[in-house]
């Protein structure tokens, strides 16, 4: 027996001391509570949110959890809502809801945050750069194939063409839905996916059909819908899906 072993033998009560050793088990993390929040307003209070990621569907919702930022994009919708309620866009009811249920979210930010915190990023953000909730899928070592969505808009009619839609291009649309229909957009240009020629011919294709991918929704106005290509490249590019059912700056009108 080697001398090391020898001291060890002894040091130990005659046992080899290795033999009681046991890993520490590290202590239980405490809870995580937060607040998910959809861009309907609805606010659901988590108790343990660790595991959770920044976006996800609560009961076939899609929320994201509430920060500074998240309200400020919260915030600027209802001024959005606010300005289509003004012009007859958006009936009484549907804007009383949200304008409760925006008073009671921002009672409950000012709680989490601060009121000063809260008035800093107000001050400071700007829509144009802040990327709206969306389901995404996790990354992938091997790039796989999305799932296709078995979507059809309209449902009730049968057109010569038809445009395959995912639903993460569908949880994307569903994400700025309210915003864009209280802007005067119909729901069938934002969701439909048929028409009368082939992909991407006419105007019959809605806004569903051109954010697949990596392709993100930025600004929403009466006009059109911005569409960011690449937002995480670092050189995105950005386009615009316009509303044909309302007047555009080259549409002149015929006169007499």
């Amino acid at each position: 027996m080697s001398l090391l072993k020898t001291m060890i033998k002894h040091t130990a009560g005659g046992q080899d001391a290795s033999a009681g050793c046991e890993t520490p088990s590290l202590p239980p993390q405490p809870p995580q509570p937060a607040i998910y929040v959809s861009t309907g307003l609805d606010v659901h209070e988590i108790e343990d949110a660790r595991d959770w990621p920044e976006d996800r569907e609560i009961d076939g919702t899609l929320c994201r959890r509430l920060s500074p930022e998240f309200f400020a994009w919260l915030r600027f919708r209802m001024v959005t809502a606010q300005a289509a309620h003004k012009a007859g866009k958006l009936p009484d009811d549907a804007w009383n809801t949200l304008r409760q249920r925006f008073n009671a979210l921002q009672e409950l930010a000012i709680r989490e945050f601060g009121k000063e915190n809260l008035q800093e990023v107000l001050h400071s953000f700007s829509p144009k750069n802040y990327r709206p909730p969306a389901l995404r899928p996790e990354p992938q070592e091997k790039p796989v194939e999305v799932p296709r969505k078995d979507w059809i808009y309209p449902g009730n009619q049968a057109w010569k063409c038809k445009q395959p839609v995912t639903s993460q291009a569908v949880a994307k649309v569903d994400a700025i839905r309210e915003e864009a229909m209280a802007n005067g957009w119909s729901e069938a240009r934002l969701y439909q996916n048929q028409g009368r020629f082939r992909f991407p011919c006419g105007e019959d294709y809605g806004l569903v059909c051109f954010v697949d991918g990596d392709q993100e929704i930025g600004e929403v106005t009466e006009r059109s819908i911005e569409i960011i290509h690449g937002p995480k490249s670092g050189r995105p590019s950005t386009l615009r899906f316009f509303n044909p059912d309302v007047p555009q700056p080259w549409m002149k009108k015929m006169e007499d």
